[in-house]
């Protein structure tokens, strides 16, 4: 009877583990039993207070948990293709803007001589801003908001705040990337720029960067500020060329008689046997007498061979209030000076090319 009452003095024993009651039989029967029930619920009332202590401190971890959850990789990474990339295109812009302030000629790898061209021309103006100045603001913008996300509070809006006009930042961008591009295919037919076309991968990319960070619930809420700020980004744009386009038409007040410029240099055996192969497979060049670039490019060939060009005056009797293109240029749908029209294809940027790799060879004698 010893082992029985040391057994059942246990305060949980007492407590959690009661006793059938059985039909007389043998001490030592008896007091085995005992054992055997006691030892069993035993472990079975230990492993719930276990688990009773385990939901108590999942509940204590989950009380003390901060109100709000911590940033996700994805957002994180979203931050930081947003920071890569409004830096890489703010660099882009600033090149773009010495170049406008120095008045320097554009080095564009793949887009010839028509780089300089889009870049000088009226459509690179929005409100009396020069587009790259444009692009230093929109592209550190979305570069800063990319680094400062990442933290509690960025710029005191908030993360989700951030999000949002970093969502309407990237959608105006790509905007006016689209709207750039429909005016380098239709106003600027046959030109060429690398750096609209590499602006416009980073707008686009931020753009689709940006949106893949909301939800399909999200998208559909902000759907709205999308569309207001893609419509605000087009009548402004819209609205600044038309407001332009008074402005530059004023140059059809002016009484522009026809003239010719002489050509002064001389020509080398290579500027004369380019001519003759041009001449040969019916090249045109395409052109207007107070065109500097056509005059510059005659200069190139020199004297004699471009007496054997083909070249075609779009405006033979001058220019003044009323004047329309010859009908020859008309035709040919001439909409810039010079244009080349080479086995049928309209190219602004084929002559400029031979003339750069091969500029050294037409004022000498080598060839």
């Amino acid at each position: 009877m010893a082992s029985f009452v040391n057994i059942s003095s246990s305060p949980l024993m007492s407590r959690s583990c009661p006793l059938p009651s059985l039909p007389s039989r043998s001490v030592t029967a008896r007091t085995q039993f005992k054992k055997g029930w006691c030892r069993g619920l035993r472990v079975k009332c230990m492993s719930s207070g276990a688990n009773q202590d385990a939901e108590s401190e999942s509940e204590t971890t989950t009380s003390s948990s901060p109100p709000y959850p911590s940033l996700s990789s994805s957002s994180i990474s979203t931050y930081n293709w947003c920071a890569a990339l409004g830096g890489t295109g703010f660099l882009e812009t600033v090149y773009l803007t010495y170049l406008k302030l120095t008045d320097s000629d554009a080095f564009c790898p793949l887009g010839g001589g028509s780089c300089g061209d889009v870049l000088n021309s009226d459509y690179a103006i929005v409100f009396g801003v020069p587009l790259p100045v444009i692009g230093i603001v929109a592209y550190g913008f979305v570069a800063a908001l990319g680094l400062q996300l990442p933290r509690k509070n960025p710029f005191g809006i908030g993360e989700s705040n951030g999000r949002l006009i970093l969502l309407a930042t990237a959608t105006s961008m790509a905007t006016a990337s689209g709207y750039f591009l429909y005016i380098l295919s239709t106003k600027l037919s046959g030109a060429s720029c690398s750096y609209c076309l590499m602006s416009a991968f980073l707008s686009f990319s931020l753009f689709f960067i940006t949106l893949k960070d909301f939800g399909l619930q999200e998208i559909q809420k902000v759907l709205g500020l999308q569309l207001s700020v893609a419509f605000l980004v087009i009548a402004a744009l819209s609205t600044s060329y038309g407001t332009s386009a008074p402005a530059s038409s004023s140059l059809a007040e002016i009484n522009l008689p026809y003239f010719t410029s002489e050509i002064t240099t001389p020509s080398s055996p290579f500027a004369v046997s380019l001519a003759r192969h041009l001449h040969s497979i019916g090249a045109k060049m395409y052109g207007a007498f107070w065109c500097s670039h056509c005059l510059e490019q005659k200069q190139m060939f020199g004297k004699e061979a471009s007496d054997i060009l083909d070249y075609v005056e779009c405006f033979p009797d001058g220019y003044r209030k009323g004047t329309k293109i010859a009908k020859v240029c008309a035709d040919a749908k001439i909409e810039g000076f010079p244009t080349w029209v080479i086995n049928d294809q309209v190219s602004k940027v084929v002559m400029h090319l031979c003339f750069s790799i091969f500029s050294s060879f037409f004022t000498s004698d080598i060839i």
